[in-house]
């Protein structure tokens, strides 16, 4: 998890958002980590993350098995259509680790997930967090004009 932290708050007008008791955050989102293009570091109205790591199991999200000990998820908004290329392992368990999934529950949205990623799936998470930045930044860009 260090290494995704450590690569995602080197982007370029990155925000990071880490909720704790201190935050104001609902006492659900402690301890995860939501990823922004906000160069003002301010969180931007209306935009969800193009990027999250969650440690725990969600209400309505419990397929991927968070609870048990050392395990986490790293979430990511790719698109559908790349939703689709990157998913097509026969893989459909959503607790398997290391592996690149449809999002238990966004999946539909264009979102990926990825339990404790490892040797297979660590460099191409980084690229699509970083894939992910870019295009959260070029929308920033072009709503600005």
């Amino acid at each position: 998890m260090q290494q995704i932290l450590d690569t995602v708050t080197s982007f370029d007008g990155v925000l990071v958002l880490a909720p704790d008791a201190s935050s104001g955050a609902p006492e659900i989102a402690w301890g995860d980590y939501f990823f922004y293009y906000a160069p003002d570091g301010r969180v931007p109205a209306n935009v969800q993350p193009y990027g999250t790591i969650v440690t725990k199991n969600y209400p309505g999200d419990t397929e991927s098995d968070l609870e048990a000990e050392d395990r986490w998820r790293v979430n990511i908004h790719v698109g559908r259509t790349a939703l689709e290329r990157l998913t097509g392992q026969g893989v459909t368990d959503p607790a398997e680790p290391d592996v690149v999934l449809p999002h238990p529950v966004y999946g539909r949205q264009g979102w990926i997930a990825v339990v404790n990623p490892g040797e297979r799936t660590s460099a191409q998470v980084l690229d699509l967090l970083r894939d992910a930045h870019e295009r959260a930044k070029d929308r920033v860009v072009r709503k600005l004009g």
